[in-house]
């Protein structure tokens, strides 16, 4: 993947930043090791907020591809439920009305042991595996805008 030239945006919540700085590290290794200079990164409170983030970057027109990292960890409240499903859904609507690639890359899990796993360094981490997804579909969308 030649990722020079793009300009990507990562979208990082704060919430869980123990975990969602690892992500974003595993993002920006992906990005920087495919040639991609131009990275912003847009820190936000938590999960919920990330698609409204990311539908006001895309109405701004800045950006090739958005990667949305954030990580909800399963408590002892309905609440893990409400909003994993909101950022889930909100993602996928952001995502099914634009031209560029908006890719998820929320960790849900049980517990905190599974989000250490998924946020290890190298190319396992998460949010490599995000960012790489971006770089993939911006590639075939490119390719299939002349179809």
């Amino acid at each position: 993947m030649d990722g020079s030239g793009l300009r990507a945006a990562v979208v990082v919540a704060r919430f869980n930043a123990h975990i969602t700085d690892r992500l974003l590290g595993g993002a920006r290794a992906c990005l920087e090791e495919h040639g991609v200079e131009s990275v912003d990164v847009y820190p936000i409170p938590g999960a919920w907020e990330l698609p409204q983030a990311a539908a006001r970057l895309v109405s701004r027109g800045a950006h090739d591809c958005i990667v949305t990292l954030g990580c909800v960890i399963r408590g002892e409240t309905p609440h893990f439920d409400y909003v994993c499903s909101e950022a889930t859904r909100g993602l996928g609507a952001v995502a099914r009305t634009t031209a560029i690639p908006v890719v998820f890359g929320v960790l849900t899990t049980d517990d905190l042991d599974q989000a250490l796993a998924r946020a290890v360094d190298g190319p396992d981490n998460k949010g490599y595996e995000a960012a790489l997804s971006a770089l993939q579909m911006h590639a075939f969308m490119h390719h299939t805008e002349s179809l």
